[in-house]
């Protein structure tokens, strides 16, 4: 698991990082303000943010007596890109699939006449 997408994926793996990078997102912010919500140690959040700051998602720095937490947003980009590869390969599979229906539905069916039933056989006959 040594290739940035891999670290990435594996950082986002935990709700709680998850969460962090949410909350990342609208603003930065301090290890305890990072802590507030969850019902844990400072030092468990700290080892959170080592996993997302060693996948490149997050960085801290100094100001003043104060770390605050950045989200590196460029990281999504690498993230978005691969998603983006795979819904274009799954997408154009499923353009072939619906053309071969399509075909298979305006194929050789469509050309054979339609079956009488015993009903309409009988009035035709009867009148």
């Amino acid at each position: 698991m040594t290739d940035e997408l891999s670290k990435v994926f594996a950082a986002l793996a935990d709700p709680t990082r998850r969460d962090m990078v949410a909350r990342l997102a609208v603003s930065d912010a301090t290890v305890s303000q990072l802590a507030e919500p969850y019902d844990v140690s400072i030092q468990a959040v700290s080892k959170h943010l080592k996993v997302l700051e060693d996948a490149g998602l997050v960085t801290r720095t100094r100001e003043a007596q104060k770390r605050p937490v950045h989200l590196e947003a460029e990281v999504f980009d690498l993230m978005t890109k691969w998603i983006e590869r795979y819904r274009q390969r799954a997408e154009k599979r499923y353009q072939r699939l619906d053309a071969l229906l399509a075909e298979m539905n305006d194929g050789p069916e469509a050309e054979r006449p339609e079956v009488e039933d015993e009903n309409t056989t009988r009035k035709g006959k009867a009148s």
